[in-house]
């Protein structure tokens, strides 16, 4: 079993739901399982950050516990990418969450299954657990071009393609012309996204990881069903808004791992295209179309 890494700050609610959600998968006991609690950001955070050390300290069934309890606060992406870095030059690879997501207890299987089956494949840089809630059917698993961040795994071989520049990342976007397809047509905007980081006004290490691996060519794997919903949208974090745009039930079936064609699912792609579009503002009639759809499939 590839090792977990959970990182943590001051929701010690949330980070006991997420680490039940991992202990119910039957994989949990023979993984290895990191910890990592940021130190608080302001005086007034000090006791909760203590309420989730202490939380942390007192789990157990898995066949080994180790956290790490940070001196100063990091913030969210120094803490990630020190940690996931740490972690791959002790391992060859590790499986990643954050404190604000529940697990499928089919989630370990799946995530071991795909890490080990494309191990050696260069062409593929992670394997994800969340599919968005899309109306159209998809693949039991399928192929995006770069990386994602609710749930995933990875290789010491691919984290090395990480560039933490986001300057450089956005100018070799923009010299290769490819910051419409990197925005999905439109549909999402990544592009601006990470511009906010380069201009501080996010803090995000998850679309410099995105980026990285877009621009590298680099494909993650993904579950036809998610494994993961994220419960962090509920005002209560501090790098998520409160929204149910990404609720999503978890599958209670496993997902298997099987070979296929070492390319982009196009229709996946044109599935989350087309519900991204129906999710920017202004678009009461299709949400409703798509909504009605999706009751429809019986979703």
């Amino acid at each position: 079993m590839a090792p977990v890494v959970v990182f943590a700050y001051a929701r010690r609610d949330h980070l006991q739901r997420t680490i039940e959600s991992l202990h119910a998968n039957p994989e949990a006991a023979s993984t290895e399982l990191y910890v990592y609690c940021d130190g608080p950001r302001l005086a007034e955070h000090r006791d909760r950050v203590q309420a989730v050390r202490e939380y942390v300290a007192s789990i157990d069934g898995f066949a080994s516990l180790k956290p790490v309890y940070r001196d100063r606060n990091l913030g969210l992406a120094e803490s990630i990418i020190t940690g996931v870095t740490e972690l791959l030059e002790r391992h060859d690879r590790v499986i990643v969450v954050e404190d604000d997501l529940l697990l499928s207890p089919h989630f370990l299987r799946y995530m071991n299954d795909g890490l080990t089956a494309y191990a050696g494949c260069n062409e593929v840089a992670s394997i994800h657990g969340y599919s968005l809630p899309v109306a159209a059917p998809l693949p039991p698993t399928y192929f995006l071009r770069g990386a994602d961040c609710w749930g995933w795994g990875t290789w010491r071989r691919a984290w090395k393609l990480f560039r933490a520049d986001g300057a450089g990342l956005l100018q070799e976007l923009r010299d290769r012309h490819l910051a419409k397809q990197f925005d999905l047509d439109g549909s999402y905007p990544y592009t601006r996204m990470l511009e906010d980081q380069i201009a501080g006004r996010n803090d995000s290490w998850a679309i410099r990881w995105h980026a990285s691996c877009f621009l590298a060519d680099k494909l993650t794997l993904y579950p036809g069903r998610s494994l993961v919903h994220n419960i962090g949208h509920d005002g209560s974090g501090t790098h998520c808004g409160d929204t149910a745009m990404y609720n999503q039930r978890v599958a209670l079936e496993s997902v298997p791992v099987t070979p296929q064609p070492l390319e982009v699912s196009e229709q996946a792609r044109a599935a989350i295209v087309d519900f991204l579009r129906l999710c920017q503002p202004g678009v009461g009639r299709r949400l409703g179309a798509w909504l009605r759809r999706r009751l429809k499939a019986g979703a």
